[in-house]
């Protein structure tokens, strides 16, 4: 079984944090180390961090086990309330905020896993993701990605976001449709570098290279992520400044992409 790494970049998302790190931890996969990359956040996500690693070392649940009918007593089993075996937490800290793209770049750079990931600190996981799309990356694959359901605050589905079949050119050249809910392997990074933190479609950036190099994708068509609906908090990626250069470099990478699609002769 390889080691799967989880970077969990956060950035003024106490909010959600626990939930997520908790969607994290409970993954059916044996052997996980999970890296959260505090990005200065300023809104309590440090207490939200000590918190869960106090919760990991002290906290137990019970349930009812038997009954004792000669002593008239409901029997109960106590164990941690989290999972002990096969999971490692680090956390590592910046002390000014210096983008989503640096976060995720310290997070790989302490990653030991062969299989990686990141998962937004505002978003949860199906239990089965990482199980499901190892699968797939034992079995051959490089990259693997799934559908995913898109919620509201409250957790209620907006909508389920099918994604196609892969291909280039439905994936990366008609528009970017991967990469969401995707597990990897963390070798493509010593083979095409990290993301690029001049961009704000730096996910696109890397796969897409990913993706030219030759990585072969694969599609799960089950929905393995709840990703949080920001469509009304114009705050961060979300502000109509940075959703205008977002979808700009969008379209260039798409730009890039037809350009690769098209006959030699084409070209230039």
């Amino acid at each position: 079984m390889r080691k799967a790494t989880i970077v969990v970049p956060a950035y003024n998302q106490a909010r959600y944090l626990a939930a997520c790190l908790d969607s994290v931890w409970f993954q059916d996969y044996p052997d996980l180390e999970v890296i959260v990359v505090n990005d200065g956040s300023k809104d309590g996500t440090d207490e939200v961090l000590a918190d869960f690693a106090r919760a990991l070392a002290e906290d137990t649940v019970s349930y009812a086990s038997y009954y004792d009918a000669e002593k008239n007593v409901i029997e109960r089993v106590f164990e941690p309330r989290y999972p002990q075996a096969g999971r490692e937490l680090k956390v590592i800290r910046h002390e000014t905020n210096r983008g989503l793209a640096c976060a995720l770049n310290t997070g790989f750079a302490a990653a030991t896993g062969a299989y990686c990931t990141y998962v937004p600190s505002d978003d949860t996981l199906v239990p089965s993701m990482i199980s499901e799309m190892a699968a797939e990356l034992d079995r051959g694959a490089d990259f693997a990605y799934a559908d995913m359901a898109i919620v509201d605050d409250a957790g209620h589905w907006v909508r389920r976001f099918a994604l196609p079949e892969y291909s280039f050119r439905r994936s990366f050249a008609d528009w970017y449709l991967c990469g969401v809910a995707k597990l990897y392997k963390t070798e493509l990074h010593g083979r095409f570098g990290f993301y690029d933190e001049a961009l704000l479609a730096h996910d696109h950036d890397l796969f897409q290279r990913f993706a030219e190099g030759g990585a072969k994708f694969v599609h799960i068509p089950r929905v393995l992520m709840y990703v949080r609906d920001h469509a009304r908090r114009e705050v961060d990626i979300h502000a109509p400044t940075s959703w205008n250069r977002l979808l700009e470099e969008s379209k260039a990478l798409v730009a890039r992409a037809r350009a690769r699609e098209l006959p030699a002769e084409k070209r230039g």
